[in-house]
């Protein structure tokens, strides 16, 4: 029994710091995320002001969606030629302070070739001191900037001490170098010559830990997290304060700790912007990974049980025989469940191969030169399902393993807890449904850009019927936007046309407006009308008082993969959808009209009778 004990603990020891490992290493990976997204809209436009990298850190909302970070900012290489002009221009930078920064200045003050400084930081309260920061004055920074540069990859800094916390808590930094647009960046030299600036995250490490460490949990454990340097270069060395993380330092308990359990030791190394963190873990003696008699004494009373009842089984030998063969049905079921799980994960891992497999497909389509340098986007949307889908399939995998292990103990499985592996399983089946669905809903969104203008079932319909359709699709969604919907079209409005086509176009439009137009809102009102336009067209508009549009969004509108929500269940691609079948299959024409704060217009001129294929080739 206390080799058992000791396994169980071990086991239970096991878990908790693989659980902390993991945990610590998705959670850098999803700022991680944040950078790459960031130097996108980078690769997009290398000229995006104060304002714009506002608006983007805003759109993020990471402090609320993933808090434990200090600051996301800007770096730009400034050659020495050209810092007084640059400092003017940050002084009187009145995108948004209508003073500018008229006390703006380089600090520590060097003159050196190149200085690399930091221009934008969001937010800038609290972050006051490094805002002008010249980091090729600091050995640490210039070392992990130059290895970004080189490398095009996220490098993290060695443990500092952030300028701007006074408390003196370890932190780091995250930076992804950023390039010109346009320029070549496949050699080293390439590189250096094309690099613009940094986009980077600043972490302190102790509030980063406790977004991954429940704080119950470190009564039990002890855990320090080491820098152990870059995985290209040599270990710090010997007397070099690598520590950057201590749970004893911050850990709030009322509990006086107790002693560390001999031989529960355990280490991990992760891998974080190209250097090793060396995670160490302790157990502490206690509830969790401490022994007991208890189960002992237990164990004696159970065999004294045991042996009256096997008195009174021997009398009663007919119903010891029925429990005997209900329980062998028992084990016959579970036995038929474990093979039914068995054959889910292994769906399940084709199901992720394929997904893979389309991902991969979708960015070898980068030769087409309307869509090249906007694929990033579909695969960034890509990732967050498939990896969700990835993660619950792992977790399955553990509880059929876990399953599969108290099987083979002969231990046997109560009821309940039968129920709970069930519900459990089937949680993580309508996870891995939902977001397999979202992936291949992006995968089919993205094949309906280049529009088969040849598809669908020509025939006669009348519009207001169509648009009634479309709207009961719509009807439960629109009541949960609060969405007051007004539909002025006469019942005489008669199509020779493309129904199909026409139903996408209204179901497109509609989305939009409900993701977009009254994003933020509690309500609002969308009003359809139709009229005739002369003899043979009718002007189709939907207009809501939505959000509007700024003149920068209303001219990308019809591009492929632009979005407002990209990361928020935006994929860019339904108002180019909208535009092709318009004018392609329905030989119309599409105007969009918006204002910010005023709502949109959107208008559509269709034929009641679109010309086929042949007779608009020959005009």
């Amino acid at each position: 029994m206390e080799e058992q004990q000791r396994l169980q603990v071990q086991a239970s020891f096991q878990r908790d710091t693989e659980k902390v490992a993991r945990d610590t290493q998705n959670r850098l990976q999803i700022y991680f995320d944040t950078l790459h997204a960031m130097k996108g809209m980078y690769a997009l436009n290398d000229q995006i002001d104060r304002l714009q990298f506002h608006r983007f850190v805003s759109e993020l909302k990471v402090e609320r969606r993933y808090p434990g970070f200090q600051a996301l900012q800007f770096v730009r290489l400034v050659p020495e030629a050209e810092l007084p002009a640059f400092v003017e221009r940050v002084r009187r930078d009145r995108a948004l302070e209508p003073q500018g920064y008229p006390g703006f200045h380089v600090h520590p003050a060097t003159r050196r070739p190149l200085h690399y400084l930091i221009e934008y930081t969001e937010p800038l309260k609290g972050n006051e001191n490094a805002f002008g920061l010249d980091l090729a004055a600091l050995p640490p920074h210039l070392k992990a900037l130059e290895l970004g540069r080189d490398s095009g990859e996220i490098v993290a800094t060695e443990r500092i001490t952030l300028v701007q916390d006074a408390s003196g808590e370890p932190g780091f930094v995250a930076r992804a170098p950023v390039y010109r647009v346009g320029m070549p960046q496949e050699t080293t030299a390439q590189r250096r010559e094309a690099l613009e600036g940094f986009v980077a995250i600043v972490f302190r490490v102790n509030a980063l830990m406790r977004e991954v460490i429940e704080p119950s949990l470190l009564d039990h454990l002890h855990v320090r997290i080491e820098d152990g340097g870059f995985q290209s270069g040599k270990p710090p060395p010997p007397g070099t304060d690598t520590l950057l993380y201590d749970s004893d330092g911050k850990v709030e308990s009322e509990q006086e700790r107790s002693e560390n359990v001999p031989g529960l030791r355990a280490q991990a190394v992760l891998s974080v912007g190209q250097r090793h963190w060396i995670v160490k873990f302790e157990g502490r003696a206690g509830a969790r990974y401490g022994s007991s008699r208890l189960p002992v004494v237990l164990i004696g009373l159970v065999g004294i049980i045991i042996s009256a009842l096997i008195a009174a089984l021997l009398v009663a030998n007919r119903r010891e025989s029925d429990v005997r063969h209900g329980l062998e049905f028992s084990l016959q079921e579970l036995e038929l469940q474990k093979h039914n799980a068995e054959q889910a994960r292994n769906d399940l891992s084709r199901v992720v191969v394929t997904l893979k497999q389309a991902q991969t497909n979708l960015q070898t389509s980068e030769k087409m030169a309307s869509l090249g340098a906007l694929v990033a986007g579909v695969a960034h949307e890509l990732n967050t399902p498939i990896g969700n889908s990835l993660l619950t399939a792992t977790s399955l995998g553990d509880m059929v393993g876990d399953f599969e292990r108290r099987m083979k103990e002969g231990g046997g499985m109560k009821r309940s807890a039968l129920d709970a592996l069930l519900t459990d399983a089937r949680k993580a089946c309508d996870i891995m449904s939902s977001s397999l669905t979202r992936a291949a809903d992006l995968i089919t969104s993205f094949k309906q850009v280049a529009v088969d203008q040849a598809s669908g079932q020509r025939r006669r319909f009348r519009l207001d019927e169509v648009l009634h359709d479309t709207l009961t699709t719509y009807a439960a969604q629109l009541r949960r936007k609060g969405c007051a919907v007004t539909v002025d079209v006469p019942a005489d409005l008669e199509f020779d046309s493309y129904p199909g086509s026409l139903s996408q176009v209204l179901s497109n439009l509609i989305g939009n407006a409900l993701l977009h137009g009254f994003d933020g809102r509690d309500s609002g009102t969308l009003l359809i009308s139709a009229r005739r336009e002369g003899k043979d067209l009718v002007l189709l508009q939907m207009k809501d008082n939505g959000v509007g549009m700024t003149d920068v969004v209303l001219h990308k509108i019809f591009d492929p993969f632009f979005t407002t929500k990209m990361g928020q269940g935006g994929s860019g691609l339904g108002m180019n959808i909208v535009y092709n079948i318009v004018t392609g299959v329905l030989k119309g024409t599409i105007r969009v009209e918006s204002v910010p704060a005023a709502g949109t217009s959107v208008l559509l001129v269709l034929p009641l009778s679109p010309a086929p294929e042949e007779e608009a080739g020959q005009a």
